[in-house]
């Protein structure tokens, strides 16, 4: 009699990294959703139809993403809304503090934000299961109209030069509530810090790592203003 084949321990046997990845799905679909949201409310500010659809055609993007991030925790067998439910209020109070006054504001703000999540859970990827690492690297891969977001902003300034000011001004804005609501989320979720700093059998960021991480996330902001052409 052939001896019975024990099956390869999974990270998903620790209930806690479980339930730290049900957060972290959820957080990333919710912010999917609410950035397709988002997009397609500025896309009304569009100063013409070709800007317009180049907005809606972000929206679409996200809302992509957030497709792939609500079918794998249908997979896992989560309700993906119960799963979102506990972030509405971080990104709404996100999202209400941030509010773009033009079409100008919207671009910048759908960048930064979209580079920012991208650094920040690329980070994090390193820490995570390999099927939950590709699918999140692939959903942050971003919307691919960065090179639209830069020759928009870039030829406003050059049109307005004040312009500049006021959206490098924003984009400082943008950043520092960024990464106050993401701290604010990691502090609030246990499970979800938990795969970030590790569990008791799976190495993650100690304080000094975290430390680090928000710096390299500080300098890739950075290195996007000025590529806008905006100091940050």
């Amino acid at each position: 009699m052939a001896p019975t084949e024990t099956a390869a321990p999974s990270a998903f046997d620790d209930p806690t990294y479980r339930t730290g990845i049900v957060e972290l799905l959820g957080v990333l679909a919710y912010g999917e959703i609410s950035a397709c949201e988002r997009l397609a409310e500025d896309a009304r500010m569009a100063p013409d139809l070709r800007v317009k659809v180049e907005i809606a055609a972000m929206a679409v993007a996200e809302f992509g993403h957030f497709e792939q991030l609500r079918d794998r925790l249908v997979e896992m067998g989560e309700d993906p809304f119960d799963a979102m439910a506990p972030f509405r209020d971080t990104f709404e109070r996100f999202h209400r503090q941030t509010s773009p006054s033009d079409w100008l504001e919207g671009l910048v703000k759908a960048y930064v934000g979209d580079g920012l999540a991208s650094d920040f859970y690329r980070e994090v990827a390193t820490y995570l299961d390999p099927s939950t690492r590709e699918l999140v690297l692939d959903t942050m891969s971003g919307t691919g109209h960065s090179e639209f977001v830069v020759d928009q902003v870039r030829a406003a300034i050059e049109a307005e030069p004040r312009v500049g000011g006021r959206l490098a001004l924003w984009g400082r804005r943008l950043m520092g509530e960024a990464l106050s609501q993401a701290q604010m989320v990691v502090a609030e979720r246990d499970a979800l810090s938990t795969v970030l700093v590790g569990g008791i059998d799976r190495p993650g960021m100690d304080l000094a790592a975290i430390g680090r991480m928000f710096t390299r996330i500080t300098e890739a902001h950075a290195a996007r203003m000025e590529t806008l052409g905006l100091a940050a």
